[in-house]
């Protein structure tokens, strides 16, 4: 028998709640509308006003999509969102391979001006300034450049919050091997892997994240996927202690949440004001997405999946709710994000 045939039955007999809708109204604050994740194609991907009917029954009552672009993309991404009637709010972005250019600032402050003017709720980045993009002379693009801190002051003076997903998790980082509890995943996605030697470290990017922030404190940061190191609650609570512009989401890190329920509890409770609601959905997905993610923050139900596949894609484990009080989730879903975004 081959690891991935090995399909283990839970013999546990607990209560299994069915989620079907939300208990309060839900803003997903991290969604994928664009090319970044279907293609150049994505206007043919699907039908808006379909998938935003499809949202409500489930309990939103908006969603942000982090596929803007710049430009023509925009215009083009606004276009294709324009007949949901404002429920889908977008996030726009600058193209961060040309830092380094003569007139880098200047480009940065029309891009962004021009997008506000065009109705943009904020901005987004992502961990190809780290991981990818390089300057002529090879060196990676780092996210806490001196170069780049012309985009962050310039969202603070448009007051736009800055959605920066910075890295993924710590085990892509780390030789595939026998003991990485992301084995399955990496082995079927080795494209995926950051352990090559020329990359940056998993440490030295939450440093750049770190510094980043603390050096641009009159922007708004939304570090996404729970700052990248959903693994470590501890470490991520004590940034929030310290940098009071720095917000997170829970995008596509309820496998993570969901198996550390005690310490994620104490974490949504502590930093109910700091923690925003996302998924990572792109509108091509199946919408019981939304419902696991309610399930495990509003039912206390055990041992249960995190996603749709046998043995979890991201791995072997399964999920606890934590039962989040009214309080904290209407911050969560809502509040937080309203808040950020001027709403």
């Amino acid at each position: 028998m081959r690891l991935e045939e090995y399909v283990p039955f839970s013999e546990l007999v607990v209560p299994e709640t069915e989620v079907t809708k939300s208990r309060l109204p839900v803003i997903d604050a991290h969604s994928h509308w664009g090319k970044l994740l279907l293609g150049d194609n994505y206007n043919a991907a699907y039908d808006t006003t379909a998938v935003v009917n499809a949202l409500k029954s489930v309990g939103l009552e908006g969603i942000v999509n982090v596929d803007g672009f710049w430009g023509e993309e925009l215009d083009k991404m606004l276009a294709k969102t324009e007949e949901s009637a404002g429920f889908i709010k977008t996030f726009s972005s600058v193209d961060v391979t040309r830092a380094g250019e003569r007139d880098f600032e200047s480009l940065v402050y029309r891009t962004i001006r021009d997008a506000k003017a065009k109705g943009v709720a904020g901005l987004k980045f992502w961990k190809v300034i780290g991981l990818l993009y390089r300057y002529p002379n090879g060196e990676f693009i780092r996210p806490d450049d001196e170069q780049l801190r012309c985009i962050w002051q310039c969202a603070a003076e448009f007051d736009l919050p800055v959605l920066f997903h910075i890295a993924d998790p710590v085990a892509f980082f780390k030789p595939i091997d026998e003991v990485n509890e992301r084995y399955e995943e990496l082995h079927e996605h080795p494209d995926w892997a950051f352990n090559a030697p020329e990359l940056y470290k998993f440490q030295e990017l939450m440093e750049m994240q770190y510094k980043m922030v603390a050096e641009n404190p009159q922007t708004k940061f939304i570090l996404a996927h729970v700052a990248g190191y959903s693994e470590n609650l501890g470490a991520v609570g004590k940034w929030l202690d310290e940098l009071p512009n720095m917000y997170v989401d829970i995008a596509e890190r309820i496998s993570e949440l969901g198996r550390q329920p005690y310490s994620s509890r104490a974490f949504f409770e502590k930093y109910a004001d700091r923690v925003i609601f996302g998924t990572d959905m792109t509108p091509t997905t199946d919408m019981t997405r939304h419902k696991i993610y309610f399930r495990f923050l509003e039912t206390r139900d055990e041992y249960f999946q995190y996603d749709w596949t046998p043995n979890g894609r991201q791995g072997r484990w399964r999920i606890y709710g934590i039962d989040l009080p009214d309080e904290v989730l209407e911050k969560l879903y809502t509040k937080n994000i309203r808040k950020l975004i001027g709403e």
